[in-house]
């Protein structure tokens, strides 16, 4: 846009600004209404930007604003506007267009704009422009917070962004054509900043805990600033070339010599003794042209070894969404003076900023953070190789830690990553599993922190069959629908019982809601059904057909069974949605995670490197080894000992038996300069050598070579095939195969939000079902896993508290805490229906407990007197008998948290009454915890009967071990219970097993930082044999006191026999009690089976 023809009121608006003459600028009059003109002017600008280019090329920026705020920066309003134009004039072009525009006028109209901006930099590189700004942005900086006005504020911001976006202004590479060490602009600006004390500025808002506000800011400048930069440059600034870095450029300019040669002798012998005028035309022969002749070749024979099929074909286009991410960033060396001057900015930065404001990438902090870790570890002061030491064992320790490489490799897409980041992430990966692997080389057994993902599957529902509806499988089924109940931890919530979209009114659904009830049933979903049979008992509460309001436990699992067993009338399906019916019910489909366990696991490194053999770990390491000669040797090592670790180490060198791979090892065998390359040379005749060695065998391994190779794959090739018809899995063709990545290809950048319900219409083979193109998917390559496919599960089982609920909460707290049993109180009160460890951890959020302790039941000491059960009624001592038990059998899931802790509390309690009552009595031989108990040895006979006499035995000599060691040391202190095997580590996940370890005196992990369970340091050498010879083997099953030992005082066998008589008589009143309740339920259930084939006799009727 030339300047005689800007819009005239542009022109005369700019006129009205002042000028310059000289050095001197000279305002109008109405010089604050012009700013303000052109503001409103900008905000009126059309697509092409107009007013932008015209202001651009009028150069106002230069020869009106920036004199004006160097030379009337005293008039605050003038100041004011002029920043604000000029911060609207600098932004980037990239947010005037929103992207680099495909239509070659608006593209024009982008480099226009872009010019201006470059023009406008270059006149911001000035110690007088930024003299000012510093000035003001200290003035404003040394207000305190209650005098700053909203004004100040907004200049702030607007000089911080000015700042920015001159930084963010890219260098035209016609124009700045500088060699290193030269000064560009960009030089040229920063000096300007540093000579003008902007960079204290800067410095002082990111460490200033009262200007928080403008990180963002502060982060975009500092990125700016170093955006040529590299750190070996900064460094290496003003210091001497050390004797290593002398010889490594000498090395690359001999390679870059060598091969300059060696080209040149190339060219040397392709050139004939003399010339041809022609080049004449030739036979190849032994090398089939399309039809069945001879390729016919018509240039000069010296250019035949560049012969390709390929030659004059058009090259095909490669979409914009599959190209390679173009690196955006050129590095160059700056002037010395401005990278001294950056170097001591960094100094600062990092002693005085770097902990408030994180300035690194996520992977290039964890890659710094291994390079400190690994120079510490060759430290000659030895408090800082331990200091090591224990940040080594928690970077092992975690899993995120140690899988975060295989998770970043996994998902590399160069479309989208630089090559740069691939480069990052190889180095990163070869400097963790050299620590890694040296670390575990001094240690016979490393345990680390594993996580288990538990996951429930069900298969869709569908019409039970004759089979399924046999007496016999249901009562199979009711066994399993019954022991998931009794197990569950949670239900199913927010089930809607009915369709509010069908035509069929609401009271006439729910024999259709019994229907659901059962196929629950029968797909053995039993949490599903309870939770279905609760909301029904909701919606129709008349009849009691779906239950009372105040039904016991007991009483819903036997209607369920009645419900499971009853013969519903069922209604016909359409016959168009059978078949649709019968394809979903063949998908296994994968349902939200139910919980994430944590435990502990013996590591094995080779296991460890197993999971990158992997074709999508793979190949990103052959895409960076495809620019093997820009690479850096450190670079192609990494790549090198990766491969090695595969190939070597694993035996899976069959996995790189692939063309991409084979084309990579001729472009490193015949480059001329391949001794620059020795260790890449080496390796790639290795792996050929190793093909051709195969390839002698298998007539197939050629074939092969045209395919990835997962484990499975590779066996097969060198081990050998399977027979043709093994398996029934459906097979894909390679049309199929293609349609199926082409269609993938398409979608997979879209925001649908289920790519495989997106993909299967559009299949030609209608009949595929859901798991089978998932499958393929994977099998491809073209996804990770099946877990990126997962279907979006409809609504959430979170229950959120209500602001009532939660006042409810609080002022039932404050009214029972001080009460005996706080947490009783509260559940009798509450009306939200809340299971007893939500409660708790309501109440450890809201801030009105600090730990669970404060919630457990007080018990009072002077009531151990009544314990005989004299003096009390009969109901009084049925009541204590059952306190703290309860008869609902879907509380007691939610109720374990609670009851462990209240047994830990009891033995905890026992041990100090015991403590208390014999302190006179000293001399006497102490009598563990569990020779009072006759349950234990019930407990540990019903733990024999599951298998786990391994465990036991293991707990035994980890009791007679720990005897011995404190009769021997004196001392006693804690001692972790590490299970090692297989079976005992499963044993600590056993809930009877961890309820005898509390009943033995033992400790759970009293913290995040405790893993294993302990043998605590108070129980004496007499109790921990007494407990070692209560774990013994046993026959038959222990009846009342028969496991007490036989070898006591008198006065042990007179207390003896009162204890056993004192339990005869508690087990005979509970049997009293429970036989009470049968009888209860059972008149109740026989009422509710009664009103249940009632309501079915009615609905059949009315069918």
């Amino acid at each position: 846009v030339d300047l005689f023809r800007m819009n005239c009121e542009l022109l005369a608006t700019c006129t009205a600004l002042g000028y310059l003459e000289g050095d001197t600028y000279h305002k109008e009059a109405d010089c604050l209404e012009s700013v303000k003109d052109l503001i409103r002017y900008l905000r009126h600008e059309d697509d092409t930007r107009d007013v932008r280019q015209q202001l651009g090329a009028g150069q106002i920026v230069q020869n009106d604003l920036l004199p004006i705020i160097i030379q009337h920066g005293q008039d605050k309003a003038l100041f004011d506007a002029c920043i604000r134009l000029m911060v609207n004039l600098t932004q980037p072009a990239m947010l005037c267009f929103g992207k680099v525009p495909d239509d070659p006028v608006f593209r024009h109209h982008f480099l226009q704009v872009t010019s201006h901006l470059q023009a406008c930099k270059e006149a911001f590189a000035s110690e007088a422009v930024f003299g000012m700004l510093s000035e003001t942005l200290y003035t404003l900086l040394q207000l305190d917070w209650e005098q700053r006005q909203e004004e100040d504020n907004l200049l702030i911001e607007r000089i911080l962004l000015l700042v920015r976006n001159v930084l963010h202004v890219p260098a035209d590479p016609c124009e700045e054509k500088k060699v290193d060490d030269d000064a560009s602009i960009h030089d040229r600006l920063l000096w300007a900043i540093h000579m003008s004390g902007f960079d204290d500025l800067i410095k002082f808002l990111a460490s200033a805990q009262s200007e928080q506000q403008w990180s963002m800011h502060v982060l975009e400048i500092i990125s700016l600033m170093f955006r040529d930069q590299t750190p070996e440059a900064l460094v290496s600034a003003g210091q001497a070339r050390t004797a290593e870095e002398k010889h490594r450029d000498t090395q690359e300019l001999e390679a870059l010599r060598e091969k300059e040669l060696a080209a040149k002798r190339s060219r040397t012998l392709q050139r004939g003794t003399r010339h041809s005028r022609f080049g004449g035309s030739y036979v190849v022969q032994g090398l089939k042209s399309i039809g069945d002749k001879d390729v016919i070749y018509h240039r000069n024979v010296h250019n035949f070894k560049n012969y390709t099929h390929d030659m004059g074909k058009a090259v095909r286009r490669v979409p914009k969404r599959n190209r390679q991410a173009r690196e955006c960033k050129d590095k160059r060396r700056s002037a010395l003076n401005v990278r001294l001057f950056l170097r001591e900015f960094c100094v600062d930065f990092l002693e005085n900023c770097y902990n408030r404001l994180m300035m690194h990438l996520a992977l290039k902090a964890y890659q710094e953070l291994l390079l400190t870790v690994n120079e510490m570890d060759r430290s000659q002061d030895e408090s800082i190789r331990q200091s090591c030491s224990v940040i080594k064992s928690n970077i092992f320790y975690l899993m995120e830690y140690r899988e975060i490489f295989l998770t970043l490799l996994r998902k590399y897409d160069e479309t989208r990553q630089p090559h740069s980041y691939l480069k990052d992430l190889v180095e990163s990966t070869h400097l963790f599993l050299r620590m890694l692997e040296r670390y575990c080389k001094g240690r016979n057994s490393l345990m680390v922190q594993k996580k288990r993902v538990r996951r429930k599957k069900s298969r869709g529902q569908k019409k039970p069959s004759a089979a399924e509806t046999s007496p016999e499988a249901l009562a199979e089924t009711w066994k399993v629908v019954e022991e998931e109940l009794k197990l569950s931890e949670s239900l199913t919530e927010s089930i809607v019982p009915f369709d509010a979209t069908s035509d069929t009114p609401l009271e006439e659904q729910r024999t259709d809601a019994m229907v659901r009830v059962q196929d629950a049933l029968l797909i053995r979903l039993g949490p599903e059904a309870l939770a279905l049979l609760r909301a029904a008992r909701e919606v129709w509460p008349e009849g009691d057909v779906f239950g009372s309001a105040d039904v016991e436990p007991e009483e819903e699992l036997e209607l369920l069974k009645q419900i499971l067993h009853a013969n519903l009338p069922r209604s016909p399906p359409p016959e168009p949605a059978a078949e649709e019916d019968d394809d979903d019910a063949a998908e296994l489909e994968e349902e939200e995670l139910q919980s994430v366990q944590v435990f502990e696991k013996e590591f094995n490194f080779l296991d460890f490197i197993k999971r990158f053999s992997n074709p999508s770990v793979v190949r990103p390491y052959l895409l960076l080894l495809k620019s093997y000669s820009k690479n850096t040797p450190h670079t192609n090592h990494c790549i090198a000992r990766m491969l090695h670790r595969l190939a070597v180490d694993l035996k899976m060198d069959a996995q790189l038996f692939q063309l991409s791979v084979f084309n990579v090892f001729n472009k490193i065998l015949s480059d001329p300069a391949a001794a620059a390359y020795k260790e890449l040379v080496t390796f790639a005749k290795f792996v050929l050598n190793r093909f051709f060695s195969l390839a002698a065998q298998n007539n197939k391994a050629y074939v092969e070579l045209l395919f990835w190779k997962n484990v499975g794959a590779v066996r097969e090739m060198t081990e050998g095939y399977g027979k043709d018809g093994e398996g029934k899995k459906p097979t894909w063709t390679e049309e199929e195969e293609e349609e199926l990545r082409n269609l993938y290809e398409e979608h997979r950048h879209s925001e649908v939000p289920d790519i495989v319900e997106t993909l299967l219409p559009l299949l030609s083979d209608s009949t595929r079902t859901r798991r089978q193109v998932v499958t393929q998917l994977v099998r491809m390559g073209l996804v990770d896993s099946a877990k990126e496919l997962k279907k979006q599960k409809k609504g959430t089982q979170i229950v959120l508290w209500t602001e009532e609920q939660e006042e409810e909460l609080q002022m039932l707290y404050e009214e029972y805490k001080d009460s005996d049993d706080v947490l009783g109180n509260i559940m009798k009160k509450h009306t939200a229906k809340r299971s007893r460890a939500r409660v708790v951890d309501k109440l450890l959020s809201m801030g009105l407990v600090s730990e669970r302790r404060e919630l457990y039941k007080k018990r009072s000491r002077s009531a151990r007197g009544t314990s005989s059960g004299k003096g009390m009624t009969e109901d009084e001592f049925l009541e204590g008998l059952t306190q703290g038990f309860t008869d609902d059998p879907g509380d007691r899931d939610d109720e374990d948290e609670e009851d462990d802790e209240s047994e830990e509390r009891e033995v905890e309690e026992e041990q100090e009454r015991e403590t208390s009552q014999n302190g006179g009595r000293s001399s006497q031989s102490l009598r563990s915890t569990v020779e009072r108990r006759p349950d234990v040895g019930a407990m540990v006979y019903a733990l024999q009967q599951e298998g786990m006499s391994e465990p036991l035995l293991w707990l035994q000599s980890c009791l007679n071990r720990t005897a011995i060691d404190r009769e021997q040391d004196g001392f006693s202190q804690d001692v972790p219970l590490v299970p090692l095997k297989e079976a005992n580590e499963e044993a600590m996940d056993n809930k009877s097993f961890l309820r005898l370890l509390r009943k033995l005196g033992l400790r759970a992990p009293a913290n995040e930082q405790e893993t294993f369970w302990r043998i605590p340091a108070k129980i004496s050498v007499s109790q921990l044999r007494g407990a070692a010879a209560a774990l013994s083997p046993r026959e038959e099953e222990p009846k009342g006191g028969e496991e007490q030992d036989g070898s006591r005082s008198p006065t042990g066998e007179s207390q003896e026999t009162e204890v056993v008589s004192g339990e005869q008589r508690a087990q005979a009143l509970r049997a009293l009690l429970l036989t009470r309740k049968r009888k209860h339920h059972s008149s109740d259930a026989s009422h509710q089976k009664t009103r249940i084939k009632q309501h079915i006799i009615q609905q059949k009727n009315e069918t």
